[in-house]
């Protein structure tokens, strides 16, 4: 169950281009006061503040990836001064559609997600129609003569493996939970503590466990255990 991030509790993510305009606080100064506008203006709290200093381009964004973590971890939501920073580039687009992390841009305050969903629809559509001209080549050839499709009489196999790559997701999808937490699943066992300890610590933070309720000691130990073989 996917937990429902709570709208006063944010992570801010700016993005400067060069080191040379990080350091000059161009444009990182601007981005920053329209953030500390909309979260006086909600009453809002701002967890942590990520920069990333990378070209709009580029595919990797890793500070990007660190502010999605953090957003899971404490229920929060990501937030961005300006909503064409990020919204143009095809990386972010992806991240944030899998990441499951509520979304806000202080410029245009009624977008989320849901927005997201819109650009990615617009993608969709696109893609629908590369694969109506492919089917419409394949009727072609068939008309032509061509032999057309595969073995269809193994369907016992095929569930097997959608069984199996169901399985599969739902193990990828643990063990991205635990990547998250695992820093601070890290503090907590360095200082000695025991599960239950961990647990009542976790609780405390408003940290939700994968499926969204509270922490106990069972759930710390398969915790530790996915850490472990991660």
């Amino acid at each position: 169950m996917q937990r429902t991030a709570d709208q006063r509790r944010f992570v801010g993510y700016f993005r400067v281009s060069t080191g040379r305009q990080e350091q000059s606080g161009l444009g990182l100064d601007a981005q920053r006061e329209a953030v500390s506008r909309f979260l006086i203006s909600r009453n809002a709290e701002l967890l942590f503040e990520i920069v990333e200093i990378e070209s709009g381009g580029r595919a990797d964004r890793p500070k990007l990836a660190e502010a999605l973590r953090l957003c899971r971890v404490h229920g929060a939501t990501l937030l961005i001064a300006k909503l064409d920073r990020l919204a143009r580039n095809v990386a972010f687009i992806s991240n944030l559609m899998e990441s499951g992390v509520e979304f806000r841009a202080v410029d245009f305050p009624s977008a989320n997600r849901l927005t997201i969903h819109i650009l990615a629809a617009v993608a969709e559509h696109e893609a629908q129609m590369i694969r109506d001209r492919t089917r419409s080549a394949l009727a072609a050839a068939k008309k032509r003569g061509l032999k057309l499709g595969g073995d269809r009489g193994n369907l016992r196999g095929v569930a097997h493996e959608g069984a199996r790559i169901s399985a599969q997701r739902r193990h990828d999808r643990a063990r991205a939970r635990a990547a998250d937490l695992k820093p601070m699943l890290s503090e907590l066992v360095g200082r000695g503590l025991s599960y239950r300890q961990i647990a009542d610590e976790l609780n405390q933070r408003a940290i939700a466990t994968p499926r969204g309720g509270p922490w106990g000691p069972s759930q710390v130990y398969r915790l530790v255990q996915l850490v472990a073989a991660a």
